[in-house]
């Protein structure tokens, strides 16, 4: 039973009491109710947990002692399905509201504490999905059907597989659905997923080296546009700004806040700071450091200078008032010049021209030559 219980979850019972497994972490809820007294007791509603990320929730009829991690064997159309319990009591009645059930006829019962005859079944459903996926895509493209399956679900007991595909347009799978029923000699079922999902059921690494965010936490999407990008002043790279969905990566909008709130403290990129010397026009900002930096071309980057945003707005208020600062530094001060520099590591570009001198030895003193004896005078 250990066995199985890794095979479903990932991990076995005591590990899972805490947590669900390693794929469907997604989808977890962490039951902090779990060792409050009579919680159980209060509601016989039990959420669990199939493959990848789909979940329902059950009435415990027959009154088992159920725990987080314990596998199921759950009323289904038609049949039985498998699952893993996720949560019990008072917090899976208050995850219910949020499935938004439209009524109580959807919640079906709990069989029974999956037996090993059960489990036999459940291999034998595992095993068929790949070899029907790869299958049911010839079939599919066979009809010339402008669809992607990217996974098939079988039921717990055979009786049942769950399609899952990607179409851009609306299609008609009427035959496919004969095609694949005569094939597999199951009922069949349609689902279609977007491209975000699929990347949460097939999972990956993302460019910053870690588990996709869709495949391990994320519980929904939010749409994701390219005025995040702009906020972040993040170059507009279709390559760069995509994931492995090829949609706009999804971590764009985890700081965009904070982008958004530290930018309101940054002066407009259209006005112009006038100096002595010179007039300097907006160049680009660190957003989070509060420091902008200006230049004399508005095009080009010529003779920057980095200021506090604190100093810009200062110099725009002398401005107003129809002064003009020395120079941009708060000190009054002019930069110091410097060399070319190369803008994609902004560093001197004559580096490469400075030779170290070697350090001379110092020289030995030269011995004075002995006096000739037979020399004469």
């Amino acid at each position: 039973m250990e066995k199985d219980l890794k095979i479903m979850t990932g991990c076995d019972r005591g590990l899972c009491k805490e947590a669900i497994g390693r794929q469907d972490r997604q989808l977890n809820t962490y039951d902090w109710l779990a060792d409050v007294p009579g919680n159980t007791d209060t509601t016989d509603l039990v959420e669990v947990q199939f493959k990848h990320t789909r979940k329902g929730y059950y009435h415990n009829a027959n009154k088992l002692e159920l725990k987080k991690g314990d596998i199921v064997a759950v009323e289904a159309n038609p049949g039985h399905d498998i699952g893993v319990v996720t949560l019990t009591g008072r917090l899976a009645q208050l995850q219910l509201k949020k499935a938004n059930l439209k009524s109580s006829d959807d919640i079906k019962r709990i069989y029974r504490i999956a037996r090993p005859v059960d489990m036999e079944k459940f291999h034998e459903a595992k095993s068929r999905e790949h070899a029907t996926m790869i299958e049911s895509r010839q079939i599919a493209k066979n009809l010339g059907l402008k669809m992607k399956i990217g996974d098939v679900e079988y039921q717990g007991d055979c009786n049942k597989a769950i399609f899952y595909y990607i179409a851009d347009e609306r299609v008609d799978f009427r035959q496919l659905i004969k095609d694949l029923a005569a094939t597999f000699h199951v009922r069949i079922e349609m689902k279609q997923i977007g491209a975000r999902q699929e990347a949460g059921r097939i999972g990956g690494t993302g460019p910053c080296g870690r588990e996709l965010c869709c495949a391990t936490w994320m519980k929904n999407f939010v749409s994701v546009g390219t005025s995040a990008a702009r906020y972040q002043d993040i170059s507009l790279n279709p390559q760069k700004l995509a994931g492995m969905c090829a949609k706009l990566k999804c971590c764009l909008n985890y700081e965009v806040d904070d982008y958004i709130e530290a930018g309101r403290s940054l002066p407009s990129k259209d006005i112009l700071l006038q100096t002595e010397d010179s007039d300097y026009y907006y160049f680009k900002s660190d957003i989070l450091a509060g420091m902008v930096t200006y230049s004399t071309d508005k095009n080009i980057a010529a003779n920057l200078e980095t200021i506090t945003a604190e100093r810009a707005k200062q110099v725009i208020e002398m401005n107003r008032r129809g002064e003009k600062p020395l120079s941009l530094q708060a000190d009054g001060g002019s930069k110091e010049p410097k060399g070319p520099i190369d803008l994609a590591t902004q560093e001197n570009i004559n580096r490469f021209d400075r030779v170290k001198k070697k350090k001379k030895k110092p020289r030995k003193p030269q011995q004075q030559a002995k006096p000739n004896k037979d020399a004469k005078a």
